[in-house]
């Protein structure tokens, strides 16, 4: 060291120089891209060609279902009054209405215009699916990682389980339901009252299998907080399982919505409804099929894409599907 410091400047010079691109990489020294989740995750989605055309039909039933009531103003009970104007088939009613879009599908059973009223009632599914798939799955996937993580909420909650999960959901959904009124918020307060509490045991045998790995284990010894650890260590591993769920969970609102409305337990009068529609054309779905199979077909088609495009995002959100 202190022949270094007796060195002068020109032969310290010589002691050190620049080097070049090509010398700063080396054989042992690994270059790697900066990883990103999430670009990995849409890099893996978009790989399928059918999840583009899953969305691209997604992007235009969501374009139909909140733009067409923009522009026509649906009312179930516009034509009440005029007889000529029940059950027409869609030439007839374009005729009657003059060329007039809305009844591109001919009328219902009160003159009703089918077209318009299948996007207004679609727009109605997909508003409560969402909002009773994002309460659900808060509540659920929070409770759910405290309940495997902690031995004492365990035990309290299993005994809830026990005596709530075994009751079917749509039973309690119907008494509800018919309790509270047919309405939209009052099928949310259905839909959300127990519909979490599947989702959290779902998520307690899950964290209960990731709370003891050597990573957890290690954040435990060193003090950290448990809220700390199941939002870092524990909830980041399950986003393909949460997804997963996720997935199937929207589309099971749609079907449980259009059940209950059929069954004239669901929405009211005034709130459009797949459901009370199929209902209404089921009786007579041979003489009037235009009544009848358009609701059906949409009411399908909605549930189908979004729980293949779910699917197909779980597989992406997978970290084994897109490791480097």
């Amino acid at each position: 060291m202190e022949d270094l410091k007796n060195l002068s400047p020109v032969q310290e010079d010589s002691l050190f120089r620049f080097i070049t691109e090509e010398e700063k990489v080396s054989p042992e020294k690994i270059v790697a891209p900066r990883y990103s989740y999430w670009k990995s995750v849409l890099r893996v989605f978009f790989r399928k060609k059918s999840n583009i055309v899953l969305l691209v039909l997604f992007a235009l039933l969501l374009l139909a279902t909140f733009g067409v009531p923009l522009i026509f103003d649906y009312d179930a009970l516009e034509n009440v009054t005029d007889a000529s104007t029940y059950n027409l088939s869609p030439a007839a009613a374009m005729a009657r209405f003059g060329g007039n879009l809305k009844y591109l599908l001919g009328t219902g059973a009160a003159g009703n215009a089918i077209f318009l009223g299948i996007f207004a009632s679609a727009q109605t599914s997909l508003k409560l699916s969402f909002i009773c798939g994002v309460i659900n799955m808060f509540v659920g996937v929070l409770v759910g990682a405290f309940w495997g993580y902690s031995k004492k909420a365990d035990a309290v909650l299993l005994v809830i389980f026990n005596i709530f999960g075994n009751i079917p959901s749509l039973l309690v959904n119907a008494v509800l339901v018919y309790v509270i009124g047919p309405g939209f918020w009052s099928l949310v307060i259905a839909f959300t009252s127990l519909g979490w509490l599947g989702v959290a045991f779902f998520f307690r045998t899950q964290v209960m299998v990731i709370r003891d790995r050597e990573y957890s284990l290690a954040s435990r010894c060193l003090g950290t907080p448990v809220r700390r650890i199941i939002t870092r260590n524990i909830l980041p591993f399950l986003t393909s399982v949460i997804v997963t769920l996720l997935a199937s969970e929207i589309p099971g609102y749609i079907s449980s919505e259009v059940f209950l409305s059929y069954a004239g337990l669901g929405l009211s009068a005034a709130t459009p409804s797949l459901g009370r529609m199929i209902n209404q054309g089921q009786g007579a779905f041979l003489t009037y099929p235009w009544a009848f199979w358009p609701p059906v077909a949409i009411a399908s088609l909605l549930s189908l894409i979004l729980y293949l495009l779910g699917q197909n995002l779980a597989d992406a959100s997978d970290p084994r599907t897109h490791m480097l």
